[in-house]
């Protein structure tokens, strides 16, 4: 009998400087594991410096992209980082429920570049939570995507209000939250996961390194590829947050352009 690979779907923008969207997630499947697929919901001009450009990809060609894919392989775990307009917010909302059996579903919620730039407009936000949350496994918004999520005039800050602004991300009908704590103050990295009426949290040492580009899409993915290995969502959420660290600290030790850097994805393979 032949192998059969564990697969992960990414379905999201294109970083032509392969530190974010499709090209980290594909990086993230491969090196813990998995079998990456792909449906590219946009092309962008991006560097290390920040997004110049953003193409959308006709809603029919994702469709297609999506389908063709669906009806071959069977897809053990989801991931959705950047959609870019309600009409693909709706679209992919359309496809995920098309999947047969109960696929894991992580969603990251990406709401704006590091950079400041703008991925999907606030008139989608309540289309998003409407239509695609009630789908998803788990949501992974940072503090600043929490606050606008839920209408917040100020990201929360304290660990009851995480928790508090947690309860409400749940009350859309996602499966879990994980609010990510990295915009936070001081100097660890305090995530919070909200999953079973239970709160985990997960605290590390910040890392200081200005290589954090697509520091977001990596721990989505990770957290898809542990899923489609198996692991449940808290055992997933741990094992992401220490691979997902340990490619900071490697990556914070090389160089690639002259903004922000990438994570160092394969640094298990070499260094």
């Amino acid at each position: 009998m032949k192998k059969a690979y564990k697969t992960v779907l990414t379905i999201a923008g294109s970083d032509g400087s392969g530190g974010a969207g499709i090209q980290a997630d594909i990086k993230t499947f491969s090196a813990l594991e998995c079998y990456g697929l792909s449906v590219i919901t946009a092309l962008t001009a991006q560097n290390t410096k920040g997004v110049t450009a953003i193409y959308p990809v006709a809603e029919t060609c994702v469709m297609a992209q999506f389908r063709s894919i669906a009806s071959d392989i069977s897809i053990d775990a989801v991931k959705i980082g950047m959609l870019g307009t309600i009409g693909m917010v709706r679209t992919v909302s359309a496809l995920l429920r098309e999947l047969r059996g109960n696929t894991p579903i992580i969603l990251d919620s990406v709401l704006g570049s590091s950079g400041g730039t703008i991925l999907l407009p606030f008139e989608a936000i309540p289309v998003l939570k409407a239509e695609l949350f009630p789908l998803a496994s788990m949501i992974t918004p940072n503090l600043p995507e929490t606050a606008l999520l839920i209408d917040m005039k100020y990201p929360p800050a304290t660990p009851e209000s995480i928790e508090t602004a947690a309860m409400k991300l749940l009350e859309t009908g996602t499966g879990s939250v994980l609010i990510k704590g990295g915009h936070g103050e001081g100097d660890n990295c305090c995530d919070c996961l909200l999953y079973d009426n239970r709160f985990f949290w997960f605290s590390s040492q910040k890392i200081r390194t200005n290589n954090t580009h697509g520091t977001g899409c990596t721990l989505s993915s990770a957290i898809a590829a542990y899923m489609a290995r198996g692991e449940t969502i808290e055992a997933a959420v741990s094992k992401a947050k220490t691979y997902i660290n340990e490619a900071l600290r490697a990556g914070a030790t090389f160089r690639l352009g002259h903004g922000n850097g990438p994570l160092h994805h394969f640094y298990r393979q070499w260094s």
